[in-house]
């Protein structure tokens, strides 16, 4: 089995990487990632030399070089990973997730298509859905759940599966995709929150929550999400849209005071700042079709996934010290400079 990664020097799909290295030694990884601001290559340093593992500098929206890249590496499955993802930066540039998130998709798809790909799996994200009332614990996303978006971004996302699935009924594309919860753990981009908020805390510096920090997210371990892409690739029927949640609800102050507790530091470091454009409330998926379908739940409480990920930054600073510091941009060139 020969598997595409698209972005998996990011967050997930490194993880995506990592896990199927263990679970499926025997399959051929091949990773495609264009190397932006999110994109961090010291991430797969760890399997770089690795013979069943290759690694290649791309744009999913340059249709030559995809091409070639399909055209050489004759890939079985396509895992599509590679997405512009933050929020905030879709507010102020929209261009830019839809030249990645949409077009991208829409080269990846014509690939596929013409290279006769097995499977083509979307990973997408809740947002799709917008947002759920705090005052409705009761309300989930399903996959029936209506799209209607709030940002750049979840337009961008939306977009790209609808695009997807009319590429499965026109052409016959053999598709999948999930939507997932907010994603935790190991190599998380320091932007996002846990792994803000655990570096901010370390230096002693603010702790910025957006508004009162009442917003509620579904947080996803992401070695669980891995595992729920394993096995949607294994046994997930074709045309299918599987929600990937955590049942790990959680108000955003409260994963900043768990950290600190966590960590030893005072709440004073708190910071309320100006809320996002736009902020959805609650995001609460109900994982009951893949449960049903394929035997999934998620296997990390909130409580046990927190704990580690904080160990894990705390065991690799150098890590995320070195993307702060933005050395880790260098790393392409000191690897492949003089290839």
């Amino acid at each position: 089995m020969k598997i595409l990664i698209t972005g998996g020097a990011g967050f997930i799909g490194s993880n995506f990487i990592f896990y199927m290295r263990k679970a499926h030694p025997d399959y051929e990884l091949m990773c495609v990632d264009k190397l932006t601001y999110a994109g961090n290559l010291e991430t797969l340093e760890p399997v770089m030399d690795d013979e069943k593992f290759t690694f290649i500098k791309a744009d999913i929206a340059d249709r030559k070089a995809i091409y070639e890249t399909f055209e050489k590496e004759q890939p079985d499955v396509v895992v599509n990973f590679a997405a512009e993802s933050h929020v905030d930066r879709s507010i102020e540039n929209p261009a830019v997730f839809l030249e990645t998130n949409v077009m991208g998709t829409q080269v990846l798809l014509d690939a596929s298509r013409k290279y006769g790909v097995k499977r083509y799996h979307q990973v997408s994200t809740d947002e799709v859905y917008g947002d759920l009332p705090l005052d409705r614990p009761d309300l989930f996303f399903t996959e029936q759940t209506p799209i209607h978006t709030s940002s750049p971004y979840s337009a961008s996302k939306a977009s790209a599966d609808l695009l997807c699935q009319a590429y499965y009924r026109t052409y016959g594309i053999p598709i999948t995709i999930s939507r997932c919860s907010n994603n935790y753990g190991p190599y998380h981009f320091p932007e996002k929150l846990i792994p803000l908020m655990i570096a901010n805390a370390l230096a002693d510096k603010p702790l910025p929550v957006y508004g009162e920090g009442i917003n509620v997210r579904d947080w996803l371990y992401v070695e669980d999400h891995c595992r729920a892409i394993d096995l949607i690739l294994e046994k997930g029927k074709i045309g299918n849209v599987y929600n990937i949640g955590g049942h790990n609800e959680m108000r955003n102050i409260d994963i900043v005071k768990k950290i600190l507790e966590i960590l030893g530091k005072p709440e004073s470091l708190i910071t309320y700042v100006t809320d996002r454009k736009g902020h959805d409330m609650r995001y609460a998926i109900d994982p009951t079709f893949i449960y049903n379908e394929l035997g999934w739940l998620s296997e990390t409480k909130f409580e046990d996934g927190i704990k580690k990920t904080v160990q894990w930054y705390l065991e690799n600073r150098s890590w995320w010290e070195n993307i702060i510091s933005g050395e880790y941009q260098d790393y392409y060139e000191k690897m492949y400079g003089n290839r």
